[in-house]
Formats: structure tokens, C-alpha cells, sequence
């Protein structure tokens, strides 16, 4: 399917301007050019929660920053855990604000957004014990978040799914409950080799030497790091026994295959699985719902899909 019309439109204007290299660029000045991004899109419509509260909560190196959506529903309400895109290194609780808000009303869900650390200053291990320490102490609060601890779902988009499914992964083998994960245009396995890598190298936002530079930049060179579950969730040994699965990926992206290939083995596995591939579609697209209606159909399946699996 041809790109999005409204997308081709962004890119051709991104394009324009060649982008420095990201391991040769400060990563403050890649947060800062990812700011100056979404200042430049057109500004969505807020969606209208019943309060926003920004509280922490205990980390293995200091509080956790996060932000607590909750709706306008009374009484005890599901609860998700959200985990921000960008790559390992850019991101914070203000870029996906517009993401978390929808999230949170079109689920009728608590949404507690975490802030966790940003490689390369704080390579891995530290974002997945950030993400981790968030998930464990928030499912053993949610009479503070929620109130259902049988209806607690982790979510995250990019960088942000990955360390959804690892920590899913290890929410598993702690034999803690969860109802549910959906994972955005997933980051699944740091060296396998997919076509949608090459297919897709450049010119669709994020590039194949991005996904390389911002691996390596998270999780290193040493083949036995990239390759554990808690960087490459694609690799565990296992995928039997996960949460229902909500996992999203779009055709021009790089990470298509791997996203798919997740889906595909968790469904190997028996895990209730809804996985779609959004045509027409490029990375970030969950940014992109008041440009592209495209984009703005595909959130509102995904969120109807989470939705369904808290109910």
C-alpha cells in the first residue's frame, strides 16, 4: 500500500534537511531536536481526563518520576503502566503526555506513565530496573492505582514496548498477575536480521542505522547482552504463559518484522495475541493521529483492543 498521503507529505519535508549521525550528536541535543519535532506538528486536541497528578515512586537509584492519569470513571478501574518511546535516550513524561491522556480516556483506565533513566548516560541495565521497580511497586499499591489487581496491562511504544516486554517477561516468572500488554511498533531483537531493516533503511523517520546507533548506545556491543531476554525479549527461552497481547507495527517502519515475529511466537506459544500490521503507516505514528486519520483510526483499534482484554 502506498504511504499515507499526510505522512509522505511530513517526511518529504523532514527529508529535506540530512540529520547528523545520533552517535555523533550530544543526546541532549537529540532530545531537544525531538522537542523542537513535535512543537512542529500540528497540536492535538487534549483529550479530557478526570485528573492528572505528578507523583514518584521507589527505584534502585533514586525515586521514579512518573504521572498518574485517571479518568472520569467512579469506582475501581483497570490500571496501565505506560512506558515512553525515544530510543532508549530521548523521551520523558511531557512528550507522550498527549499519548498517555488519550490512553487513559478511550480505556477508561489509569495510566501511570514512567520516567525512567536514558542511555547513554544510564545505559542498560537501568531503564529495564527502572521500568521493572515501577511495574512491581505499582502492582503491589493498586489499591492506590486502580484498585483491580486483575486488570493491571503494561503498554509502551518503541523503546517503550520493548521494555513492556521484557518486564512482561519477568512479571511472568514472578508469577504476578497481568491482564494484559500492548506493545507499539516494538523493538524485539537487537541482531536479528529482517527484511523490513533494508525495505525500509531510510527515509521513513527512523532509519536502520538509527535502530543500530541507538542499540548500541542502550545496550552496547556484547553479544550475550544484546541477546538476553531483558534487551531481546524475541530471544527468551520461553513465551509460553504471557499476558494477552495487543502489538502493533506499520509497514514503512524497520521494526516491522521484529514486532511481527513477536507476535507471531506468542502466539506459537498459545497467548491470546491480536497483532496488526497498520498499512500505509511509519514509526510514531501514535504522535501522528492529528495529522494522519490513518493514524488516528489505528490508535482508536488498539486502545478498543486494550480495552476489550481489561474489561
Amino acid at each position: 500500500m502506498p504511504l499515507d498521503p499526510p505522512l509522505s507529505a511530513l517526511l518529504d519535508q523532514l527529508n529535506a534537511t540530512p540529520a547528523p549521525r545520533i552517535r555523533d550528536t550530544d543526546p541532549e541535543e537529540l532530545r531537544k531536536a525531538q522537542r523542537q519535532l513535535g512543537a512542529g506538528l500540528p497540536a492535538p486536541e487534549t483529550p479530557a481526563v478526570g485528573s492528572v497528578e505528578d507523583a514518584s515512586v521507589p527505584g534502585p537509584a533514586r525515586d521514579i518520576p512518573v504521572r498518574v492519569y485517571r479518568p472520569a470513571t467512579d469506582g475501581p478501574v483497570p490500571t496501565v503502566v505506560f512506558f515512553h518511546g525515544g530510543g532508549w535516550i530521548t523521551g520523558d513524561l511531557d512528550s507522550h503526555d498527549d499519548v498517555t491522556r488519550r490512553l487513559c480516556r478511550d480505556v477508561e483506565a489509569v495510566v501511570v506513565a514512567v520516567d525512567y533513566r536514558l542511555a547513554p548516560e544510564h545505559p542498560f541495565p537501568a531503564a529495564y530496573d527502572d521500568c521493572l521497580a515501577a511495574a512491581r511497586h505499582i502492582a503491589d499499591h493498586i489499591a492506590d492505582y486502580g484498585a483491580r489487581p486483575d486488570r493491571l496491562a503494561l503498554a509502551g511504544d518503541s523503546a517503550g514496548a520493548n521494555l513492556a516486554a521484557a518486564v512482561a517477561l519477568a512479571f511472568r516468572d514472578e508469577h504476578r498477575p497481568l491482564a494484559a500488554q500492548l506493545l507499539v511498533y516494538p523493538a524485539t531483537d537487537f541482531d536479528g536480521t529482517y527484511p523490513s531493516r533494508t525495505e525500509n533503511a531510510a527515509g521513513y523517520l527512523l532509519s536502520r542505522q538509527d535502530v543500530l546507533d541507538l542499540q548500541t548506545l542502550y545496550a552496547g556491543d556484547d553479544p550475550a547482552v544484546r541477546a538476553c531476554a531483558r534487551v531481546s525479549p524475541l530471544r527468551a527461552d520461553s513465551h509460553a504463559g504471557l499476558a494477552p497481547a495487543v502489538i502493533a507495527t506499520a509497514q514503512y517502519d524497520p521494526l516491522r518484522d521484529e514486532g511481527d515475529a513477536y507476535a507471531a511466537a506468542l502466539t506459537r506459544a498459545g497467548v491470546d495475541v491480536f497483532a496488526r500490521t497498520y498499512d500505509g503507516l511509519i514509526h510514531a505514528f501514535l504522535h501522528l493521529t492529528r495529522l494522519s486519520p490513518a493514524a488516528d483510526e489505528a490508535v482508536t483499534e488498539l486502545h478498543a483492543q486494550l480495552k476489550t482484554r481489561l474489561a
